[in-house]
């Protein structure tokens, strides 16, 4: 049986299998989130990967991250067009296991159901530089998504799972995610951004069915 929010969202939402029509500007907007933590001194991080990913969407789109007031004050966002669909961008100011928080807020104030959030985050059950989509399912141990799951009382959001592989020998996987990446990963990072953040265009543009056709055979 076909869960119905696998293939298709009210209102024309990112998990129709089909491309939008052009003529419906009423469409969206999508709140489109990269998790991370706050501050300097974790921009690096592997676990920050999703916010580096909502950076590169925010360059491509020409919208301006800003704190709000109110219910947007604990997040930076901003409003624009991405893949001719309507978006709210936003990264939240909280640390990752507070991220369901700005982002309830966020949905709340712009009158948005959890099926129209797309969660951009770091991955660890997935090889570094491979970019998985799908809607729904567990949060793998991810704080950050847990935290996003109490808050809006649902797991059926859709989800951009960037690869940042398991931690070598017995190292401990919440000191790997708050760990840069190695030298090598770097070497490939950009490459793992840009991948990404097309990927997130895809499933805006085409929904989620196309875009995990388009996106997983290639990463």
């Amino acid at each position: 049986m076909r869960h119905p929010l696998t293939d298709s969202t009210t209102r024309g939402g990112a998990g129709t299998a089909g491309a939008p029509a052009a003529s419906a500007p009423g469409e969206g907007p999508f709140l489109v989130v990269g998790l991370g933590n706050p501050g300097p001194g974790y921009a690096g991080n592997r676990h920050n990967v999703g916010a580096m990913v909502l950076d590169v969407l925010a360059e491509r789109a020409g919208i301006r991250l800003s704190p709000g007031k109110g219910a947007r004050s604990r997040a930076v966002s901003g409003e624009g067009r991405l893949a001719g669909r309507r978006v709210v961008l936003a990264r939240p100011l909280t640390y990752m296991n507070e991220s369901g928080g700005p982002v309830r807020g966020l949905l709340d104030y712009h009158k948005l159901p959890a099926t129209d959030l797309v969660v951009v985050h770091d991955e660890l059950d997935i090889d570094f530089a491979v970019v998985r989509l799908k809607r729904g399912g567990g949060e793998g141990g991810h704080n950050g998504l847990r935290s996003i799951t109490r808050s809006t009382g649902t797991k059926d959001y859709l989800r951009v799972r960037v690869g940042i592989g398991r931690p070598p020998g017995r190292q401990d996987p919440a000191d790997y995610v708050l760990k840069d990446f190695s030298s090598t990963e770097r070497k490939e990072l950009d490459l793992l951004l840009v991948e990404a953040a097309d990927a997130t265009e895809l499933l805006l543009a085409r929904g989620l069915e196309a875009a995990q056709n388009e996106v997983h055979p290639r990463t």
